[in-house]
């Protein structure tokens, strides 16, 4: 059977290239391809969008490419870290029918999310439980070629919605799932482990996903606090040499944008974050 984990990172982001380090070491220990996007190739045109809304989005779509070539994909946004001691999540999740992501709206209220799209796109029967929607995030997924649900998603439903909606691309992708009456299952919070479930123990999971905030007090500290703990996980597998590069890296990214925001001299700024910022 032939496996990729397929992700998308442009740019020199240290955080990325920490994650694909990781990716790659995962990748090797479960006999999977690394496909990694380093640029886009679905045009998508975002103009004032009511919601944060990025091009890059759409590149989930070519999940549905990748799966004419493998057996089965597994899409890993890159502000992940796959964990040294995860488990092989191809083996936990063995149904080649299934779509398997993470069920969020059991957390979160995606009632509204579920509403918007609906009204741009027609209503369907969309599941509950215990009268939440069931509404999967879309930074990790894992399908196969028989699961059918990147046959079905198109470029031009994205472009009629990315302006007008939240999360277009995760909504797009639940609206369709639900519409056809695909085949889905929830992952384990451990294969998308989300700072919404707060800080304790979480270097133990298998996915850590730094979406927003990440684990940071900030969304702008979120890279630093990324390598602060790809440092720590990865301290006897990766030479030092490599993690430290990549730290310094994320640090000085960081300083310069806090440069920009605060009216103070650099070497204060400097002063105060290298008190006050963990890293």
């Amino acid at each position: 059977m032939k496996k990729a984990i397929f992700t998308l990172a442009i740019g020199d982001n240290p955080m990325y290239q920490a994650a694909l380090k990781s990716f790659e070491i995962y990748a090797d220990k479960v006999g999977a391809d690394l496909i990694v996007s380093d640029k886009l190739h679905y045009k998508i045109d975002i103009v004032n969008p009511k919601y944060h809304a990025s091009p890059a989005w759409t590149e989930k779509l070519r999940i549905g490419e990748l799966l004419e070539k493998y057996d089965r994909v597994l899409y890993v946004d890159s502000d992940v870290l796959i964990t040294p001691h995860s488990r092989d999540v191809f083996e936990l999740y063995p149904e080649l029918d299934t779509t398997y992501w993470f069920d969020e709206g059991g957390k979160q209220e995606r009632r509204t999310d579920a509403d918007m799209i609906q009204s741009f796109l027609g209503q369907v029967q969309w599941p509950r439980i215990e009268e939440r929607p069931v509404y999967y995030n879309a930074g990790i997924i894992l399908t196969s070629k028989s699961a059918d649900l990147f046959k079905l998603t198109k470029l031009e439903d994205l472009q009629l919605i990315c302006n007008d909606i939240t999360h277009y691309d995760q909504s797009y992708f639940n609206y369709t799932l639900h519409k056809h009456c695909l085949k889905h299952a929830t992952l384990d919070k451990a294969f998308n482990r989300m700072d919404m479930f707060g800080k304790e123990n979480y270097l133990e999971a298998d996915f850590i996903h730094y979406a927003g905030k990440g684990y940071a007090k900030t969304s702008r500290r979120r890279d630093v606090q990324f390598l602060k703990d790809f440092a720590e996980i990865y301290k006897d597998i990766i030479p030092s040499n490599e993690i430290n590069e990549l730290k310094d890296n994320a640090w000085q990214a960081y300083l310069k944008v806090i440069y920009k925001k605060y009216p103070l001299p650099n070497f204060l700024i400097k002063l105060f974050s290298e008190r006050f910022v963990p890293r």
